[in-house]
This record gives C-alpha cells, structure tokens and sequence, in this order.
C-alpha cells in the first residue's frame, strides 16, 4: 500500500469555491480511481491544508493525485505531493 500526502494552501476569500470544487468534482474522481482505498483531509490552519490518501500501489498514488490528475481549484494551489510506501498499519 502507498500512500499520498498532499500539502495546500487555500486562499480564504475562495475556500467556499475551492469547498464546492472538491466536493462535487475532485472526491469523485479520486474515490473512483484505480486502486483507491481510503482518503483524509483535514481542516485547514493558517491557510494550510493537509490530504493523506491510501492507494494499493505507488503508480495508482502518482495517477490519481497532481501533477498527473487536474486538482485545480478556486484559491487552491498544491504545495507538494509525496508518494510514500506505508511501512506500518493499524486497524
């Protein structure tokens, strides 16, 4: 399993917008992508926000998350994506 950890800033003049973006046209995408397990954003903090989504395989992580997918959203600019083997889980 792999996992890709998104860090993204929002402006906060446009995070209604980016809200209704990601919700009606980004999580759909991502949840219908190959290989696609689970997903987790949290809350943003000084304009900051984190994503950490599972996946069964490193090439499934880098298909489905930026630059290869289109994650663009009003006020939403993707600071970094990390593609990461998971060495350890817990149920």
């Amino acid at each position: 399993m792999h996992a890709a950890l998104i860090k993204l800033t929002i402006d906060p003049e446009l995070a209604q917008q980016a809200a209704v973006t990601f919700t009606e046209s980004i999580l759909p995408r991502v949840k219908n992508a190959p290989g696609f397990v689970s997903g987790y954003w949290v809350d943003p903090v000084d304009d900051e926000g984190f994503g950490f989504l599972l996946f069964a395989d490193a090439h499934q992580a880098k298909s489905a998350t930026p630059p290869a997918a289109d994650w663009s959203a009003p006020g939403v600019v993707i600071q970094q994506v990390d593609i990461r083997r998971v060495a350890v889980s817990i149920p």
